[in-house]
């Protein structure tokens, strides 16, 4: 029979274990070790089979918040699709035309990167602000913002 200080103790060690792999779901079996850990304090004598119950279930439920209400709002434009950084507006470092490439530097990083290499259509000037019209491998077309 486990006492209320082996849970206790799981889910520190799965919590820390967090820290060691950060897969950020380790964390949510430590938190319902510690869960079970409480109720055995409050209620001593529950068999292994409804420690081991209340572990899945508390888990279950952590896990379930953590991927529909807590997950969703960690999510940065950082490894997005190319598709949801298109208008975005950025200024020209350096001077671009047809046949030459140029710099773009953004506000807020784009795609995980500030800077990145750029071509257009047409000749734009260092320091005009300028829209991105497309994304091709590392490259972004960009236009000038009217």
């Amino acid at each position: 029979m486990y006492e209320w200080w082996h849970w206790i103790v799981l889910g520190l060690c799965l919590c820390i274990a967090e820290m060691a792999i950060p897969s950020f779901f380790i964390i949510w079996f430590g938190i319902g070790a510690l869960g079970v850990g409480l109720i055995l304090l409050i209620v001593p004598d529950l068999t292994l089979a409804k420690q081991l119950l209340l572990w899945a279930i508390f888990s279950s439920i952590l896990v379930g918040i953590w991927f529909r209400y807590l997950k969703p709002r960690t999510i940065t434009s950082v490894g997005t699709s190319a598709a949801n950084v298109i208008g975005e507006i950025g200024v020209l470092v350096s001077d671009l035309s047809p046949n030459s490439r140029g710099q773009v530097r953004f506000q807020k990083p784009v795609l995980g990167s500030d800077v990145w290499e750029c071509y257009a259509d047409e000749s734009i000037k260092a320091g005009e602000r300028v829209r991105i019209v497309n994304v091709e491998g590392s490259f972004i077309k960009v236009e000038k913002t009217k």
